[in-house]
């Protein structure tokens, strides 16, 4: 029996844990210059980039569920962020579009992912090494969950 194994330093899940609340500290000053929350500003990424989108679809590439989801999407339409516009086909459906409050966000965003980079002290090369590995290992995960489920 490995007696190292139940060390805290030698877990995978706790490392990337609280490597995750550190990039999210270091995202704070930023997001409360614009207003925005780290979800509601990972919110307006997949806007900005895909353009109106279901409920579902923001769900889906958040690995958000709509219990989580909605009550923060009606926030940020109270905020003038978005628009939620139910299916006129389907009343189940929600469309989620950005006001042009939120796509005037985008602008001011666009400084976040290079302060953020130079304040890890992580190399370009290294940061692209390590994103890669972690969308590796979350999609390894997801895909063995979603067998599970």
């Amino acid at each position: 029996m490995n007696k190292e194994i139940l060390k805290l330093e030698n877990q995978l899940c706790f490392s990337i844990y609280a490597c995750s609340r550190e990039i999210t500290r270091l995202y704070r000053p930023y997001l409360e210059e614009l207003g925005l929350t780290y979800p509601q500003y990972l919110v307006l990424l997949v806007l900005w980039d895909k353009g109106p989108s279901l409920v579902r679809e923001l769900g889906d590439e958040l690995f958000l569920d709509s219990g989580t989801l909605t009550p923060m999407l009606k926030r940020m339409e109270a905020s003038g962020l978005v628009t939620r516009e139910r299916s006129s086909a389907d009343e189940r459906k929600v469309f989620i579009a950005l006001t042009e409050k939120g796509e005037a966000l985008k602008e001011k965003a666009y400084c976040i992912p290079e302060s953020l980079l130079q304040q890890s002290g992580v190399s370009p090369a290294d940061f692209s090494k390590l994103l890669e590995q972690s969308r590796s290992l979350l999609q390894n995960i997801h895909q063995y969950n979603e067998k599970g489920d």
